[in-house]
């Protein structure tokens, strides 16, 4: 699932995925330099920063050392108070990959103009950068989003952390395109029922989610990934990468072709107690991406 379409540069044309080696966590390659102060734009999300990481080859922490103003006819698409840069940067710690990075990177990224309409000076200030690296170019990355430069800290890299050890772990949650089918079918007590809702995923392996309702209780529900559906499952935590997966995925509304019910009553259970899942999930925020 990719969530962005290419930052249009002028002779950056996209390849295809390059070979990749181990994954890598945490390559330092020179001593880190003081952080200028942040300005005032909104930080990324836990979605924001797990859709980068998601789709990064590459996460690097970077530090400018020259920036040039690339002219209006080599900056096609560039949107209105913006700036296209070529940067020259010092790699200080690969954060994580899964091919090796240059101890120096270039590339090209758009920035907003400050408030005098004026391009803002970024060197010495350091970066993380969620890229993937350019085929026959060595040196050379392209971002996978058009904000996939953010603002270095040391608290965001502690945010950033988690996310990448999830997603290059042995299992890693599969990615969900969908819903496949659901189904209420009522118990035989006034109040009782179970949905289970099947969804789709990208490398096809089985998610499930289930509804259980009992009288004078509380609906619980919780999510099986794998073969085994497991009544015992729980709701996964808010902000890891099993919550990112369904919140900032499953549709907003149970669509009506995966409803497999045929009774009017048990099709509006099974239309509610996804409502109700999509609810207790909660929303996904985002701040710089787009879902």
């Amino acid at each position: 699932m990719r969530f962005f379409k290419s930052l249009a540069v002028a002779g950056m044309a996209l390849g295809g995925a390059a070979s990749m080696a181990v994954p890598a966590l945490s390559q330092t390659f020179a001593p880190a330099a003081a952080t200028q102060p942040q300005g005032a734009v909104s930080g990324p999300t836990y979605a924001d920063l797990a859709t980068l990481s998601d789709a990064a080859q590459l996460v690097l922490r970077v530090q400018i050392r020259r920036q040039t103003t690339l002219k209006p006819d080599k900056s096609p698409g560039l949107q209105p108070g913006f700036a296209r840069l070529y940067m020259e940067a010092q790699t200080i710690a690969l954060i994580a990959g899964r091919s090796t990075a240059p101890a120096a990177v270039t590339y090209i990224v758009d920035v907003p103009l400050d408030a005098k309409g004026k391009v803002p000076k970024l060197k010495k200030r350091e970066f993380l950068l969620f890229a993937q690296g350019v085929p026959g170019r060595p040196g050379e990355v392209q971002l996978i989003a058009p904000r996939a430069q953010v603002d270095y800290t040391p608290a965001l890299e502690a945010r950033l952390r988690p996310i990448l050890t999830e997603l290059y772990a042995p299992e890693v949650p599969p990615r969900i395109t969908g819903v496949s089918d659901a189904l209420a079918v009522p118990g035989t007590l006034t109040g009782e029922s179970e949905t289970q809702i099947f969804l789709a995923t990208e490398n096809r392996s089985p998610v499930s989610i289930t509804v259980l309702r009992r009288p004078g209780q509380r609906a619980q529900w919780g999510v099986s990934w794998g073969e085994i559906i497991d009544s015992a499952a729980r709701p996964p935590k808010p902000e890891t990468l099993r919550w990112y997966r369904l919140a900032c995925s499953l549709p907003a509304q149970l669509p009506s072709n995966a409803n497999l019910a045929r009774e009017p009553e048990e099709r509006r259970l099974a239309a509610s107690d996804y409502a109700f899942v999509r609810q207790a999930l909660g929303p996904c925020a985002r701040e710089i991406t787009q879902g």
